[in-house]
């Protein structure tokens, strides 16, 4: 049995000791899976769990929004980069020769940079960090989804390493011609999120999306904060994925 000792920095969950505890029993049969490698990603369906499989059922929701609109998909806040893989083979089976729908992920891959006082007093600096070189591993494996669909020439997924307070800004100057049909928000923490939502609004158009993953949440209060300061709360029709009790969405319209 493969050993895998994790190297991320600090989270904050909210699941208890015995959930805990069988998620990690689960994990466990995962690796130690008497399915045949040729075979094992082909029923990985066995392995998720509830949770799981209803935030890929949300973020298959928002992408069929927007099919019909024109633009690019940010993440910012990519940790593990599961969502940037969704969207990567989303758009292989919904619209696979639109090369235009490129996918770009914003993180620093080193956990936090700062927190203020906004934030709420439970997170630090440096938490939600991941293993080191796991960003190119990540690319690796976002290349391999690349390859396995149509117009693999095209590069079509890209991680901006950083501080997205600074990264965005120097990405859009760089390419003026954004349009951002998705934004997908899971910094968790006031200050980035509060100035890319702001970096992005020139960049919006009717019928684009704003994801969110921590709003009017206790823990991270700092994402409400920023969305309050930028949109206002009654600006636009916040709605809520049913089958989770954080992640919720709004449209431009």
């Amino acid at each position: 049995m493969n050993s895998h000792p994790s190297n991320s920095g600090r989270t904050l969950v909210g699941s208890t000791p015995q959930e805990l505890n069988n998620k990690k029993s689960l994990a466990e049969r995962l690796r130690r899976s008497d399915i045949p490698d040729g075979e094992l990603l082909d029923n990985l369906g066995i392995y998720l769990t509830r949770q799981t499989l209803s935030r890929i059922n949300f973020i298959q929701s928002l992408y069929q929004r927007i099919i019909p609109v024109h633009g690019v998909i940010m993440e910012f806040g990519v940790r593990w980069g599961q969502n940037m893989a969704l969207f990567s083979q989303l758009r292989g089976i919904h619209e696979p020769f639109n090369y235009n729908r490129r996918c770009i992920g914003f993180d620093t891959f080193e956990g936090f940079p700062s927190v203020t006082d906004q934030d709420g007093g439970l997170v630090k600096t440096g938490d939600y960090t991941v293993s080191e070189g796991w960003k190119a591993e990540l690319e690796s494996i976002l290349n391999f989804h690349e390859q396995n669909s149509p117009i693999p020439q095209k590069k079509k997924v890209e991680l901006v390493q950083g501080d997205a307070n600074l990264t965005l800004p120097a990405y859009l100057q760089q390419h003026p011609e954004t349009i951002v049909a998705l934004a997908y928000f899971d910094f968790d923490i006031y200050a980035p999120t509060k100035s890319c939502l702001q970096a992005i609004l020139p960049h919006l158009t009717k019928g684009s999306v704003l994801a969110f993953d921590e709003l009017n949440c206790p823990e991270f209060p700092g994402e409400t904060i920023a969305l309050r300061e930028v949109l206002g709360l009654s600006t636009y029709a916040i709605r809520r994925d049913p089958s989770n009790p954080l992640t919720s969405y709004l449209v431009i319209e």
